[in-house]
């Protein structure tokens, strides 16, 4: 089989799932995984030759494409603001929301050098601590997660990306726990980008994400969809330095709601920011 073959085979196979610009992506990111090569080299090589081992290899991730599991879970892998992250299914696959979160981040600290304090909570893949920690090099940057095996995987990145970030077990809804494991550090900025998808929402997910990414990383009870933000302020009251910054991304059906929880003592310049696709998507609060 040559390349220009396997590629119809990939359109024959998934379009009516997917559609043909995202088989398009899918074939892209396969053949640059399994054949190490790029978009250019696959429109000037159409004949070039597959083996009967690459074949199996392409053959599993179609199987994979058509049982809804996401792309980058099968190749184990994605790239997030320039970096190259490791995925498995115990971490969410990073949102280009999260990249815009990151980049909220760096503007607000601007070409400064100053030594600062991050954490990050929720890290799971710790794609945001060691995209910070990459750009923001005079900082130390702390990450916690309640999953061992999302700390596993955000440590493994880091190593990866050769960004030192100090990892902690806490669960931010136990704030004895958590403020006991920060008890000697305060913090310049926190930022987070927590589980906010309320239950009464999964009918209108789709099985990718439904059905292969954490549960534990993704949802909250339809009473109460705001409970980790407020855990997250009653950490930020007693660990964010005076005029440190919070950070947070934020269900976009809930804005006004998060935005009242922080426009209120201690808080101020609360902020409700949209995103690329202008919704209400992020909040930023100063503790006075």
């Amino acid at each position: 089989m040559k390349i220009s073959d396997l590629k119809l085979r990939f359109h024959e196979l998934l379009d009516a799932s997917y559609g043909k610009e995202e088989v398009d992506v899918f074939f892209q990111l396969a053949v640059s995984q399994v054949l190490n090569k790029n978009k250019v080299d696959i429109a000037l090589q159409p004949d070039y030759p597959i083996t009967d081992a690459e074949m199996v290899a392409f053959s599993t991730i179609i199987s994979e494409l058509k049982r809804h599991k996401p792309i980058q879970y099968i190749l184990g892998h994605t790239e997030f603001y320039g970096l190259k992250f490791k995925l498995n299914e115990h971490v969410l696959i990073p949102r280009p929301e999260t990249e815009e979160l990151v980049d909220l981040v760096l503007k607000s600290e601007g070409s400064t050098h100053r030594s600062i304090n991050v954490l990050d909570i929720g890290t799971g893949s710790g794609c945001i601590a060691i995209s910070l920690g990459k750009n923001l090099p005079y900082s130390r940057v702390y990450a916690l997660d309640v999953s061992e095996t999302a700390l596993q995987v955000a440590s493994d990145n880091a190593i990866y990306n050769h960004v030192d970030i100090e990892f902690s077990k806490a669960d931010i809804l136990n704030d004895k726990t958590s403020l006991e494991v920060f008890k000697a550090v305060q913090f310049d900025i926190i930022v987070s980008n927590p589980p906010y998808v309320r239950e009464l929402e999964k009918q209108d997910m789709q099985p990718n994400v439904l059905y292969y990414e954490p549960h534990l990383a993704l949802f909250v009870k339809d009473h109460d969809p705001l409970v980790y933000y407020k855990h997250i302020a009653t950490f930020a009251r007693q660990r964010l330095k005076p005029k440190g910054t919070l950070f947070l991304e934020i269900n976009e059906h809930l804005g006004a709601e998060t935005y009242s929880l922080f426009d209120a003592e201690p808080f101020e310049n609360v902020e409700l920011l949209k995103d690329f696709s202008g919704r209400d998507r992020f909040v930023k609060a100063t503790l006075k």
